[in-house]
C-alpha cells in the first residue's frame, strides 16, 4: 500500500469536504500557536509546490479578521480548494505542521459502514463476494480477516473468492482505517457445501442467493445402541437454519444441519426430515425412514460387553484459586475468610479418596490452580493413606510453587491451561498422550514461557482416554438422585407468548449457555397495521442476579457476551444474559416492557406484563448459601481509543472481564505499563504471542477481581475459540505499511 491518504478516497477534492468540518479546520487553524497556523499552513503549501499563492492571496485571508464572521483559515482553505489541493495532500501539510488537533478534526469525521458483509452459504467452486462499503471519511483503507488471521491482498471493499472451496468456510470480518481511528463490520458467516461425487449441473440456472436443499438425509437401518446420524445441508444468501422433524414433531436439539443420537433405542424410529429456512423462504428435504432392530441377548456385540464392564470414571476439572502445602493441593471457595487456611479449603487428596470409594476405574484431576505456598496456612494435614491403585492423573496447570496465569482482555477470560487443553479435549488418545501434547503447545506460547508449565503425575496402567464410553452396571440410589438434580439444573422455562392491549403479541424464549447462565430472547411476532414502531425488552431483574442494564437487551448475543450459544439461538430478536443464577433465592420475576408508536402521534405509548419463570436451570436447587450477593465493582484505567497508541505511543489499557467468584476485601490485579490503580497491586508483564499483545494475570489475582465487563470495540466472532479471536483482533492489528522491519 500506498502513503496514507494515497488511495481514490483520499484523492477527494478538498472543495468536497462538509462545511461543518471546514468551519471547525478553520477555528483550530485561526487560533493555533505560532508555527502552526494558516500562514504557516499556506506557507508550507507554497513551499512544497502543492498551491501557487500570491501575496494579494495572503492578503485577501488576512483581511478577513475585519469582517465579524471572517475567517483567515476558511478564506486559506477555501482557495486551497479552488485551486485543486485534496484532502490527502491537506494531511500531508497538516503534518508537517505537527497539527494533531486538525488531524484529529479529519480522523472523527466519522466511518459508517453503509453496506455489511452477509452471512451465506454456498456450493463449492461458486464465486463468492463478501462486500463491505464505508462513507463519512475522505480516506478509508480496508482490510479483511478471516476469523484472527489477516487475508493477503483483502485491502478492497470486496473480498472475492473465486473460486471458494470448503477450506474457505468460517467467520470474516472487514476493518476500516482511517489515520487514527477504526471501526469493524459485522461477523460474516461462509459456510461451503461440498457435494461429493455430484455435479453442480442441478444447480445451474437456480437464481442467485436463492435458499436450496443440496444433501439430503439418507434412509437408516440400525440396531438398539447404534448412533444416528441425519445430514442435511442447504445454499442461500441469507444463511439458511435448520429444524429436525420426526413423526411431524420438532426435535428438540434437532436446530443443526447434523442431527445426532449417540446411542438410539426403539423409540427413536419413525419418519425424519428436516425444514430447512431462512427470513425469505423455507423448503422442507425429504422425509426418510430411521428403522431400529432390537439386539437379542446372543446377538450383544463383544464391543459393547468388553464396555459394559469398565468401571466409573472419575473426573474433577477446578479453575479458580488454589495452592498447595505439604504436598496437599487445596481449592479455595469464594466465600473464604481473610486470611484462609486448609480447614477453609478442599483439599484434592480427599476427593481422590472418595473417588477410590466408589473403586472408579479412571481418576483425572485437571487443576487450573497455583500451586504456591499459603503463608497462612501452617498446617500439616495428616490423610489416611490413599489406595494403591493405578489409574491415576494428575495434570497440573503449573509446576509446583509457581503461579497459574490467566488471560484477561476484551469481555474474556480463560486459563492458559484450558486455553491449549480445549483445542484438544475431544481427541481420541490415551488421556497422558493428550496432556503431553497439551504441554508442548503451551510450551510454545510465548507468553508463558519461563511463567507456567503443565506438570503431569500418573500412574496409568491401561489406555484409557477421556473419549472412553462410561458404562454403570447399575443404578444406585444415590446416583438417580444425583442424576435426577442434574436434570432439574438444566431446565428451561417453557416459551411463552405475551398479547399486549394493543394487539401486539411478543415471543419470549430461553437458552441455557451453563446451567447458571441463561439467555432471554424477545421478538415480536404480530404487530396491527396501525401502529407504526414498536420494540419490547426485558427490565428490573432482582438484585441477586449478575445483569448490567447497558449489556441488556441487544440486537445479537454477542453484544450481551453469550458467545457459545449464539449460533443456536433464532435471528431477529433482542437478547438479555442473566449470570449467577445460583444467587437466586426467590422465583425468577421480571417486566416486558412494550413501546409503540402509532403515525402521526410524536408521543410513545407503553404497556408492561410483569412475567414469573419459577427457578430456572441451577436456581431450582436452591444453591445459593454462602454466596455474596453485593459485588465491589471497580473499572480501571480504560482508554477511550485502543488504536491510539499505535499513533501516538499512548498508554492503553481495557477493560477485563474478571470471574464474579471474588474474594471480599480485595483490590484487582491489573496490568498497565504507566500507572497503578489504588491499592498494593503488582503489575504484570505483558507479552508477546504471536506478534499481539496480551495480558496475564495469576489465579490468585484473578480470585481477587470483580470488575465489570467493559464494552470493547474489538469485534467477538462466534467460534469456540473467541479468547484468540479477542486476542489477534484487538488493537496491536497493524496494517502493512504500519508493520515494523
Amino acid at each position: 500500500m500506498g502513503e496514507p491518504g494515497r488511495g481514490a478516497a483520499g484523492a477527494l477534492p478538498l472543495r468536497r469536504l462538509a462545511q461543518p468540518l471546514l468551519r471547525r479546520l478553520s477555528e483550530l487553524l485561526d487560533r493555533a500557536v505560532p508555527g502552526r497556523g494558516w500562514r504557516d499552513l499556506a506557507q508550507r503549501a507554497g513551499s512544497r509546490g502543492t498551491v501557487r499563492l500570491s501575496p494579494s492571496d495572503l492578503e485577501q485571508c488576512s483581511l478577513k479578521v475585519l469582517e465579524p464572521e471572517g475567517s483567515p483559515s476558511q478564506s486559506l482553505l477555501k482557495l486551497l480548494g479552488d485551486r485543486g489541493c485534496t484532502v490527502a495532500e491537506l494531511v500531508e501539510l497538516l503534518q508537517g505542521l505537527e497539527h494533531t488537533e486538525a488531524l484529529q478534526c479529519l480522523s472523527l469525521a466519522g466511518i459508517k459502514i453503509v453496506v455489511q458483509p452477509d452471512s451465506q452459504a454456498v456450493l463449492a467452486g461458486q464465486v463468492v463476494k463478501l462486500c463491505c462499503w464505508a462513507t463519512g471519511h475522505p480516506f478509508v483503507r480496508y482490510q479483511w480477516f478471516k476469523q484472527e488471521k489477516e487475508i493477503p491482498h483483502g485491502t478492497s471493499p470486496e473480498l472475492v473468492l473465486n473460486p471458494v472451496n470448503v477450506n474457505d468456510s468460517g467467520f470474516y470480518i472487514c476493518r476500516v482505517n482511517s489515520e487514527s481511528s477504526f471501526v469493524f463490520s459485522r461477523w460474516a458467516r461462509l459456510e461451503v457445501c461440498d457435494v461429493q461425487g455430484a455435479s453442480h449441473e442441478g444447480f445451474i440456472g437456480l437464481p442467485e442467493n436463492k435458499l436450496h436443499i443440496c444433501i439430503q438425509p439418507q434412509l437408516q437401518n440400525l440396531t438398539v445402541g447404534d448412533a444416528l446420524v441425519l445430514e442435511c445441508g442447504a445454499v442461500g444468501n441469507p444463511i439458511p437454519h435448520y429444524q429436525w422433524f420426526r413423526n411431524g414433531f420438532p426435535l428438540a436439539n434437532g436446530s443443526k444441519n447434523i442431527y445426532t443420537v449417540t446411542s438410539v433405542d426403539v423409540e427413536h424410529q419413525g419418519t425424519y426430515w428436516c425444514r430447512v429456512f431462512n427470513d425469505r423462504e423455507d423448503q422442507d428435504s425429504e422425509k426418510i425412514e430411521v428403522i431400529i432392530e432390537e439386539l437379542s441377548d446372543l446377538q450383544e456385540p463383544a464391543d459393547l460387553l468388553e464396555r459394559s464392564n469398565h468401571r466409573p470414571v472419575g473426573l474433577l476439572y477446578y479453575a479458580g484459586h488454589g495452592y498447595e502445602n505439604y504436598g496437599n493441593s487445596f481449592m479455595v471457595p469464594v466465600d473464604v475468610p481473610n486470611p484462609y487456611r486448609s480447614a477453609n479449603c478442599l483439599c484434592v487428596q480427599n476427593i481422590l479418596k472418595l473417588m477410590q470409594a466408589k473403586e472408579t476405574g479412571l481418576n483425572v484431576f485437571l487443576l487450573d490452580m497455583c500451586r504456591k505456598r499459603n503463608e497462612y496456612d501452617d498446617t500439616i494435614l495428616i490423610l489416611d493413606a490413599l489406595k494403591v491403585t493405578a489409574n491415576i492423573v494428575f495434570g497440573y496447570a503449573t509446576c509446583q510453587g509457581a503461579e497459574a496465569f490467566e488471560i484477561q482482555q476484551s469481555g474474556l477470560a480463560n486459563g492458559i491451561f484450558m486455553k491449549f487443553l480445549k483445542d484438544r479435549l475431544l481427541e481420541d488418545k490415551k488421556i497422558t498422550v493428550l496432556l503431553d501434547e497439551v504441554a508442548e503447545d503451551m510450551g510454545k506460547c510465548h507468553l508463558t514461557k519461563g511463567k507456567q508449565a503443565l506438570e503431569i503425575r500418573s500412574s496409568l496402567s491401561e489406555k484409557r482416554a477421556l473419549t472412553d464410553p462410561i458404562q454403570q452396571t447399575a443404578s444406585s440410589a444415590e446416583s438417580l438422585a444425583r442424576n435426577l438434580q442434574w436434570a432439574k439444573a438444566h431446565e428451561l422455562p417453557e416459551s411463552m407468548y405475551l398479547e399486549f392491549k394493543c394487539g401486539v403479541q411478543i415471543q419470549l424464549g430461553f437458552a441455557a449457555e451453563f446451567s447458571n447462565v441463561m439467555i432471554i430472547y424477545t421478538r415480536i411476532v404480530k404487530k396491527p397495521p396501525e401502529i407504526a414502531v414498536c420494540r419490547a425488552y426485558v427490565t428490573d431483574f432482582a438484585l441477586d442476579l449478575d445483569v448490567d442494564p447497558k449489556e441488556a437487551n441487544k440486537g445479537t448475543p454477542e453484544e450481551t457476551g453469550s458467545y457459545l450459544v449464539s449460533k443456536d439461538l433464532p435471528k431477529h430478536c433482542l437478547y438479555t444474559r442473566l449470570s449467577s443464577l445460583q444467587k437466586l433465592r426467590e422465583h425468577l420475576i421480571f417486566t416486558v416492557c412494550l413501546h409503540y408508536e402509532y403515525p402521526g402521534i410524536e408521543d410513545t405509548m407503553d404497556e408492561r406484563k410483569e412475567v414469573n419463570v419459577g427457578k430456572p436451570l441451577i436456581a431450582k436447587l436452591g444453591l445459593h448459601h454462602g454466596f455474596k450477593t453485593k459485588n465491589c465493582l471497580q473499572t480501571c484505567c480504560v482508554a477511550n481509543n485502543p488504536f491510539h497508541n499505535q499513533m501516538e505511543s499512548s498508554p492503553v489499557a481495557s477493560q477485563y472481564y474478571i470471574p464474579s467468584h471474588c474474594q471480599p476485601n480485595s483490590c484487582p490485579g491489573v496490568y498497565h505499563p504507566n500507572r497503578m490503580c489504588a491499592g498494593n497491586i503488582r503489575q504484570l508483564e505483558a507479552c508477546s504471542c504471536s506478534g499481539t499483545s496480551r495480558i496475564l494475570a495469576t489465579r490468585h489475582e484473578v480470585q481477587n477481581d470483580s470488575r465489570p465487563v467493559g464494552k470493547s470495540n474489538v469485534p467477538v466472532e462466534t467460534t469456540d475459540d473467541t479468547v484468540e479471536l479477542e486476542f489477534l483482533l484487538s488493537n496491536s492489528l497493524r496494517f502493512p505499511e504500519q508493520q515494523q522491519p
